[in-house]
């Protein structure tokens, strides 16, 4: 199990550089001035050319790109933020619990509906019930997140007036963006589940069980779900990471002060160093979460667990 830690561990170190040099790539390619951005429409040529060399925005592409790789390993230092001047790491470091808060609670809403409701569903396969978890879970996959997030804000907080529309500091703050940011991995979490199920449910060793005269309790919470929830974790997982990274609109939408409006801002001033910090945050964060996946397959089924200790 070590070892298969290591060397995932060894893996996301290529998959990082990847991701660092398509970023800095697109930001180089892109039409546009930084050094105008940044100084606006009336400073003077000298003051440009000033900017673009003490940020070695003048050098060619492979110097540039080899210098900001060679300051993230060697110092850990990914640059100062072009408008405001301060270090990039210190600004994603005092944002990134925003975002982490928000995508946690957007999982932990869609594993605590989703599961149970396509449980539900695939025990009792073409009730009502399922078809309307089912129509609900088609129209949670169609909904665009920020539409979804202005109809919550005009219902619960213009018309209703219970929950607030922006902020993230409160409980009642939570909620909205919570619930907008889940609603798609609520949908897809229970088709997920209900699929999984489906399949054991029918399986061989489940018609033994049955057989033997065990109770339905038994057979589907001692023996289906247990094997039913393996891809059912590698979805949540797969979800968590889209949340971090996914998080940009919500975070616009509500005023929430995450890495994902941080990155917005950003891209609109052209901060090339705040840009590719907050994408490999949310590159690493997302690598991080599939390593974490990866593991807690070992605890679910013991045959992947055996090819660990290999």
């Amino acid at each position: 199990m070590l070892r298969y830690i290591l060397r995932r561990i060894v893996l996301l170190i290529p998959v990082l550089v990847g991701v660092a040099f398509c970023v800095f790539l697109l930001l180089y390619l892109t039409p546009g001035d930084p050094a105008k951005m940044v100084l606006g429409d009336q400073a003077t040529e000298t003051a440009i050319q000033e900017f673009r060399e003490r940020e070695g925005l003048n050098d060619p592409f492979w110097i540039r790109f080899g210098t900001y790789l060679y300051k993230i390993v060697v110092k850990g230092d990914l640059g100062r933020s072009y408008a405001s001047r301060t270090p990039v790491m210190k600004e994603l470091l005092a944002a990134f619990p925003a975002t982490l808060k928000l995508a946690g609670f957007a999982i932990f809403i869609a594993v605590l509906i989703g599961i149970p409701c396509g449980i539900v569903s695939a025990i009792k396969q073409y009730s009502l019930f399922d078809t309307v978890t089912m129509i609900f879970a088609m129209i949670g996959l169609s909904m665009p997140v920020f539409w979804l997030g202005l109809l919550l804000i005009l219902f619960f907080s213009v018309r209703l007036r219970w929950l607030p529309s922006s902020g993230f500091s409160t409980f009642k703050a939570m909620i909205l963006p919570s619930v907008a940011l889940s609603a798609q991995s609520i949908s897809m979490i229970t088709r997920m589940t209900r699929s999984s199920m489906l399949e054991v449910i029918r399986a061989d060793y489940i018609r033994t069980v049955r057989a033997k005269g065990q109770t339905e309790r038994v057979v589907i919470w001692g023996h289906a779900l247990h094997n039913a929830l393996i891809p059912v974790v590698t979805l949540c997982g797969l979800q968590f990471g889209h949340l971090l990274s996914g998080a940009l609109l919500t975070e616009s939408i509500f005023a929430i002060p995450g890495v994902g409006r941080v990155m917005l801002t950003s891209i609109m001033a052209r901060d090339y160093p705040m840009v590719q910090g907050a994408v490999l945050c949310v590159s690493a964060a997302f690598s991080v979460v599939n390593l974490l996946v990866d593991i807690l397959y070992a605890f679910i089924d013991p045959r992947i667990k055996a090819q660990y200790k290999r």
